[in-house]
């Protein structure tokens, strides 16, 4: 009990400034009551009820003179430190004769001592040094508050400005979420039409079989497409297994006219890599080369890991026999699925990536993307 006590006034003192200003005070007093006790009524061998009593009664007078002092003090305070300075030592002078005058007189009124008033200036010599540390501990304790409020000011603004740099981050973040998935659900109206175009000219001819096949097909790629986290990464391994529901697709509309060639390096597979990041360039392949071609074509997929530790991905098509302009991912304005490439690698990557098309000298398309290599953590 007495230890919660204890706790509370202290929890009290450090909350509330003026019970700070009391303990101090009080403390201050009480101190030189201790030391006028050992130094002159115990050294001169007077120890006696008076002068307790007179311990304790200039002590009181103490108190009230330097509540004065205190008062004055903060009025002082708005002026300069060279008119507080000349301001405070009169002060001090002139509450110390006060205090002296008093607590002597108090002291003859007691023990009958007239002859004390021959030692007036002694007397008034330790008023002066009482006061001047009391000012001093006034100041000190002052000052060292102000300080611990600029402090706490400063950790506060600190704390504000770093709650407001963590919102800026959170936004910064889910917008850059928003924007991922914004492009990654773009899905390419082109490709729908065309599978569900191929479903029906399956059906009216009776292959009834092929277009139920073709539909658990696209079931499942758009299950995928459309459950996939846009703002995640995903092993290559996993997203050309992805890649490959999208292709099975499309071999059912081309049937032998689409050779599909894909060549990972065992390392590159488990490069981790933004999800259906490929799927529009072979959907571009499919759409400006196998489509146009007559006797259909071939597309190459390939990803290797450098020695600068980057994934490289090359993806190449036979192209359609007709020239074609080359993509400039930058400029493009024409094409969802290539834009959002280059979008959706900006978002994820900033500067961390490039990725180029050209033209061989055969005809065809080769799209080159190079990101820094991940590798993906096993379950």
């Amino acid at each position: 009990m007495t230890t919660n006590i204890f706790s509370y006034v202290q929890t009290s003192i450090e909350k509330n400034p003026r019970y700070r200003f009391w303990f101090w005070q009080i403390g201050f007093w009480l101190f030189m009551c201790v030391v006028g006790f050992f130094t002159v009524t115990l050294w001169y061998g007077n120890v006696n009820s008076n002068n307790f009593i007179h311990s304790f009664m200039q002590a009181i007078i103490g108190i009230t003179c330097s509540l004065f002092l205190h008062q004055s003090f903060n009025f002082l305070s708005r002026f300069p430190l060279s008119y507080r300075t000349a301001a405070g030592l009169t002060l001090v002078l002139g509450i110390a004769f006060i205090w002296t005058l008093l607590h002597m007189q108090m002291y003859v009124q007691l023990t009958g001592f007239e002859d004390v008033w021959l030692e007036f200036g002694g007397w008034y010599f330790s008023g002066i040094f009482i006061f001047l540390c009391w000012t001093g501990l006034f100041h000190g304790i002052r000052y060292y508050e102000l300080l611990q409020h600029e402090h706490q000011v400063m950790l506060q603004a600190e704390a504000t400005t770093r709650e407001e740099h963590l919102k800026r981050v959170h936004a910064q973040s889910d917008a850059r979420d928003a924007k991922l998935k914004m492009l990654r659900y773009q899905l390419n109206p082109h490709f729908l039409c065309n599978t569900l175009n191929a479903i029906n000219s399956l059906i009216e001819i009776g292959e009834s079989s092929k277009a139920q096949e073709m539909s658990v097909q696209l079931s499942e790629f758009l299950r995928y497409s459309l459950d996939t986290d846009p703002s995640t990464k995903t092993s290559l391994s996993e997203e050309i297994d992805a890649l490959n529901l999208y292709l099975e697709i499309e071999k059912t509309r081309f049937d032998e006219r689409l050779q599909v060639d894909i060549d990972i390096q065992p390392q590159a597979e488990k490069a981790v890599v933004p999800s259906l990041l490929l799927q529009p360039i072979i959907e571009n392949s499919m759409k400006h080369a196998i489509a146009k071609s007559e006797t259909g074509g071939w597309i190459k997929i390939e990803a290797k890991v450098n020695a600068e530790k980057k994934l490289i991905m090359t993806i190449s098509d036979s192209g359609s026999g007709k020239e074609i302009p080359e993509i400039d991912f930058l400029k493009a304005e024409k094409g969802v699925g290539i834009t959002n490439i280059y979008q959706r690698l900006k978002a994820l990557y900033r500067d961390q990536f490039e990725i180029e098309s050209h033209m061989p000298n055969n005809g065809g398309l080769i799209t080159i993307i190079s990101i820094p290599y991940e590798e993906a953590v096993e379950p």
